[in-house]
């Protein structure tokens, strides 16, 4: 199957720029709210995947709480 497709990935040294990136969210100079678009209950997890899954309602992160 030849369909012209390039696939690339990589990866970022996180151990590098987290701390500075820790220090700025607590800071204020961050405002990590912006990512996480939708707040649920674990035992929704099945729904959630499906959501983030079909980017329904604007989905961009989600986090789960117990």
């Amino acid at each position: 199957m030849n369909t012209g497709l390039t696939i690339r990935t990589g990866q970022t040294n996180m151990q590098r720029y987290l701390a500075p990136l820790l220090q700025k969210i607590e800071a204020g100079e961050i405002d990590r709210r912006f990512v996480i678009t939708h707040r649920l209950k674990l035992d929704d997890a099945p729904d959630a995947c499906k959501t983030f899954r079909d980017k329904k309602d604007g989905c961009i992160k989600v986090m789960m709480t117990p």
